[in-house]
């Protein structure tokens, strides 16, 4: 079968693994890069530029903190001459309002700032370090400024109980947009799975109140929500399907088709110092490897979902299946979903409140 190559609609670019915060879901992989590998502001420029003119409509700023680099207004600025739409996911640490005037002034249009909960010290737990003042603090700067405002709320098993008054805050607040996600198990989350994952009851309950929120604040505030996949019935379309919608450039260049695409064991990134961006998406090997249908197993290679979730997460079916070609083991049709099973009947057979005695994170560092 010939696949069809599509036209990227999005880059998401990774600027540095580096960050205040030592989140214990972050989805930045276990090997952080360091900051004297990072790409230097021409390059970024150059591939903010290729992306634009290999069809991507909109470049999403992260890391890590992107407002870690001291270059992000060149690269905001970089990214509005290339006719990208200017997005930046953020904890909201460090800035002050001078430099999201800066950052506003250069061309971003869209601002998403990162909450682990509206609870200083349970927030602080997460989190690694304190950081909700200036999270709200970000919040009324925001106000003030011609840039749209997104509140992403991170959901887990130890935040659930406050989905309301999250819920609350995010409606006063002034944001046009409000995103209930839970944690979705890579990188940091994985090996913190046993404490972030949320009993079924905690699941269900949160969803029946996102969409009351949803409808209730219908034309006024846009309300999404990310649901677990391990309580899912079928596997999502991870990314819009591997090399299909987006891609995402890590701090040191390589290409990649997806978040956590690198714990695939044999797949090789190009990188583009090396190659133009256009010749990566279409022709390199890691976007090539799960692009299409053909290297489809059953029950996915005849399953009439198999256009619509792509036989689900690559790196999910490795990580809890050991062979990223397999169907995601959180779709219930694959005799795999066996290994899912388990892992919620061990979460079902816990409190879902927080222990008396401190949870045993482990932390995400920061890199060299």
């Amino acid at each position: 079968m010939t696949t069809t190559i599509p036209t990227p609609l999005a880059l998401i670019a990774e600027l540095t693994h580096r960050c205040p915060l030592h989140c214990v879901y972050c989805s930045n992989p276990l090997e952080l890069q360091s900051r004297g590998l990072e790409l230097s502001t021409e390059v970024w420029s150059r591939v903010l530029r290729e992306a634009a003119e290999a069809g991507a409509m909109q470049v999403d700023f992260t890391g890590g903190e992107p407002l870690a680099r001291p270059d992000l207004v060149e690269l905001v600025r970089a990214a509005r001459s290339a006719g990208l739409y200017v997005n930046m996911i953020t904890s909201g640490l460090p800035l002050d309002e001078r430099r999201l005037a800066d950052l506003v002034n250069a061309g971003l249009d869209h601002l998403q700032l990162s909450f682990q909960g509206l609870q200083e010290d349970a927030a602080s737990e997460i989190a690694g370090t304190r950081a909700l003042e200036q999270k709200l603090q970000v919040v009324r700067w925001a106000r003030a400024h011609r840039v749209a405002l997104t509140l992403n709320f991170v959901i887990h098993r130890q935040n659930l109980d406050r989905l309301e008054e999250m819920i609350a805050f995010g409606e006063e607040s002034g944001a046009g947009r409000l995103e209930f996600a839970h944690v979705q198990y890579y990188g940091w989350a994985f090996a913190n799975r046993e404490r972030l994952l949320p009993t079924r009851d905690q699941v269900e309950r949160s969803i029946l109140l996102l969409q009351q929120a949803e409808a209730r604040l219908r034309g006024k505030v846009r309300v999404e929500y990310v649901a677990p996949d391990y309580y899912a019935k079928y596997p999502k379309a991870c990314m819009g399907g591997w090399g299909h919608k987006l891609m995402l450039i890590t701090p040191t260049g390589d290409v990649l088709p997806c978040h956590a695409a690198q714990v695939i064991p044999g797949l090789r990134f190009d990188n583009v110092k090396n190659k133009p961006l256009r010749e990566i998406w279409d022709s390199s090997e890691a976007f090539q490897k799960f692009r299409g249908e053909d290297w489809m197993q059953e029950p996915c290679r005849s399953c009439d979902r198999r256009t619509q979730d792509f036989g689900g997460c690559r790196c999910q079916a490795f990580l809890l299946a050991g062979d990223p070609a397999v169907t995601d083991p959180v779709c219930t049709l694959t005799p795999r979903h066996l290994i899912v099973e388990e892992i919620i009947a061990a979460a079902n057979a816990a409190s879902p409140e927080v222990p008396a005695a401190k949870p045993d994170w482990l932390y995400r560092p920061n890199p060299a």
